[in-house]
């Protein structure tokens, strides 16, 4: 991640100034598996605040060592990464969360590729990130940007194009501030 140093630095306060993650957020886009949904990569997971509220079999994989710090501290497994080289084995998760973070990657198609390349046959990728078409999703892009930092921002479609070309079969979920767009993995389970 690009940001790495901002969230080494923030990691303590983050839990402090991020809402709780909502289970129910992810819940339609994590249906869409072909598979049962049991080990999950909470990819760019930070504190784990997302893997958390999913509950169960949940890894979290970062780049920011204080961010594992954090979430390791609340008993989570974690995983220190790169997201352009997964430190996961190919086939090895049902389902991969990237929520609020994607556009802290600084390859996009790669992490993605690289998410369905740890995917089993009919396991999801599920994106949730912020919209900047949306008048609020300006308002953090220039947030984000006067506190120093490289995010770059999709739209849903721009999303949604990347989890079709990872060979994901793509759908758009929700829209808004935040929108979720999935990607199933073809195959038989």
């Amino acid at each position: 991640m690009h940001d790495v140093p901002y969230f080494d630095r923030f990691a303590p306060l983050y839990d402090l100034a991020m809402p709780a993650a909502d289970r129910a957020d992810l819940a339609l886009a994590l249906a869409l598996a072909d598979r049962p949904v049991e080990r999950v990569l909470d990819l760019g997971g930070g504190t784990g605040r997302v893997a958390r509220a999913l509950g169960g079999d949940a890894v979290v994989a970062d780049a920011s060592r204080g961010m594992l710090s954090e979430a390791r501290g609340a008993g989570l497994e974690t995983v220190q990464t790169d997201v352009r080289r997964l430190a996961v084995a190919d086939e090895s998760v049902d389902a991969v969360v990237i929520v609020d973070a994607l556009h802290h990657f600084p390859a996009r198609s790669t992490a993605i590729e690289e998410a369905a390349r740890a995917l089993r046959p009919g396991g999801v990728v599920v994106v949730r990130d912020f919209d900047p078409a949306t008048l609020r999703g300006w308002l953090l892009v220039a947030g984000e940007h006067l506190l120093g930092m490289g995010s770059r921002f999709d739209t849903a479609d721009e999303c949604g194009r990347r989890l079709a070309d990872a060979g994901l079969d793509a759908r758009l979920v929700d829209t808004g501030f935040a929108f979720t767009v999935a990607g199933v993995k073809p195959g038989q389970p």
